[in-house]
């Protein structure tokens, strides 16, 4: 007599609903834990590997977040840069660019990492320094010039950078084999060209060392004698390394003359308190937000929240691994307007969701109904206001630029949870708890009273 073999009792679409959600659950609270506590907290840093950018230090992950200067306190200059004569349009902005790099390099190499440096208008240069409350030491550190030198192969110094008039990337073209390479073009001054031209012919076929605070960046050969004051170092760059290279010889002076428009400290202490009044208010219309959402909307108001919450998790988890954001004032203000738009979302989709449901919809089908027909509307308006976000990150400067760059992240983010994170977590509410329409939204009770 055979035994009967057993047979495996399928999966029933409210138990995948229900694995669904306490995974979501699970990986809510996990995520929440490793917002607040930090990666470092766990035994093992598996995450480091896959994503070396994230922060793991041992400090809070909030502390992770760099603070714009308006939260953090410190000093911030404006300066205005002297165009050149005969200096195009293209030049003038590569000089700009130049000016910017070289300072966030010396500010860099003196310690002051989390220093910003960004471009007001056509020919302004704004410079932040958060913790700084020294005024005149931020001046100084910013105008002096790096020890730029020239020597011959005997180690004598012969030039500097005040000889150095600029120093740019171009390309040297061979019309002999159609090809072309990156190559840093410059040019001296009337008192550089002259001990230029007798060096290089005193030293041809010979090497000549570049110098940078006493540190070799270039050793090239002297192929002919250079006597107009203008020349090409060539030796197999790439853009960046000819662009690294211009930078560098370019710093033994900043390439355009920049007047001192404005200089302000800020207070960190006015920033600690506008962080925390600023968060205070969030949390509290967070939290009504949620409680009008669950009163509506009923279960779909829970899934709602939610989603929400993971959204504020995943918008602060890109904004401390994303590089150059910084959290400001503004910045909070366009958290919040996200906030909105993804409420905003969820509202657009229960809305139909809940008309389905009075038309005699199922309950899932009437979901599906729900969220394919609002879709163009959410897709509509938050396209718009990623447009306006973009238009002011390229136009605008400093905190209009800070608050649109949060804001086009928490379009982003609000976009993906309203449409992804909220369907999962609704469908599958649904399959657990199926034809109750009523428990999803108050017009299917009315539909059901009538």
């Amino acid at each position: 007599m055979s035994k009967k073999a057993k047979t495996r009792k399928p999966v029933t679409a409210k138990t995948k609903g229900l694995i669904t959600l306490c995974v979501m659950c699970v990986l809510t609270i996990c995520l929440g834990v490793l917002s607040v506590n930090g990666i470092d907290k766990l035994p093992t840093n598996p995450l480091y590997r896959l994503l070396p950018w994230v922060p793991t230090d041992a400090n809070n992950w909030p502390q992770s977040i760099s603070l714009g200067l308006d939260l953090r306190g410190g000093v911030f200059v404006e300066y205005q840069a002297e165009r050149p004569e005969d200096t195009d349009d293209n030049m003038f902005n590569y000089l700009i660019t130049s000016a910017m790099d070289i300072m966030r390099t010396r500010l860099t190499e003196k310690g002051y990492p989390e220093a910003t440096v960004t471009q007001l208008g056509a020919d302004g240069i704004r410079v932040e320094i958060p913790d700084v409350h020294d005024p005149n030491a931020v001046l100084e550190l910013i105008g002096k010039a790096a020890n730029l030198e020239f020597r011959t192969p005997e180690d004598e110094t012969f030039m500097t950078g005040k000889h150095v008039k600029r120093a740019y990337p171009t390309t040297n073209s061979d019309s002999s084999s159609l090809s072309q390479e990156y190559v840093v073009a410059f040019e001296l001054n009337d008192e550089g060209t002259k001990l230029f031209a007798e060096k290089t012919k005193e030293y041809l076929n010979q090497k000549i060392g570049i110098y940078l605070d006493d540190e070799m960046i270039m050793n090239p050969t002297v192929n002919t004698p250079i006597t107009e004051g203008k020349g090409i170092i060539t030796g197999g760059f790439t853009q960046e390394s000819a662009n690294a290279l211009a930078i560098q010889i370019q710093s033994g002076a900043l390439p355009v003359h920049l007047t001192q428009q404005k200089v302000d400290t800020i207070s960190a202490t006015l920033g600690v308190d506008a962080l925390q009044t600023s968060l205070m208010a969030a949390g509290i219309g967070i939290l009504l937000v949620m409680l009008i959402m669950i009163i509506r909307y009923r279960l779909s108001g829970v899934v709602a929240s939610w989603a929400l919450v993971l959204y504020i998790i995943i918008l602060f988890w890109f904004v401390a691994m994303l590089p150059g954001f910084q959290l400001t004032l503004p910045g909070i203000a366009g958290v919040i307007l996200g906030i909105g738009m993804a409420v905003d979302a969820n509202v657009v989709i229960f809305e139909r969701f809940g008309e389905e449901l009075a038309l005699g919809r199922y309950t899932k089908a009437a979901a599906r109904m729900g969220f394919k027909n609002a879709f163009s509307a959410i897709l509509d308006a938050n396209v718009t206001t990623l447009i306006a976000a973009i238009v002011l990150m390229v136009f605008g400067t400093g905190s209009v630029r800070g608050f649109a760059n949060m804001l086009a992240l928490s379009v982003v983010c609000s976009m993906f949870t309203a449409i992804v994170i909220s369907r999962i977590l609704l469908m599958n509410l649904i399959n657990v708890i199926p034809d109750q329409p009523s428990l999803f939204s108050a017009k299917a009770l009315k539909k059901e009273a009538q």
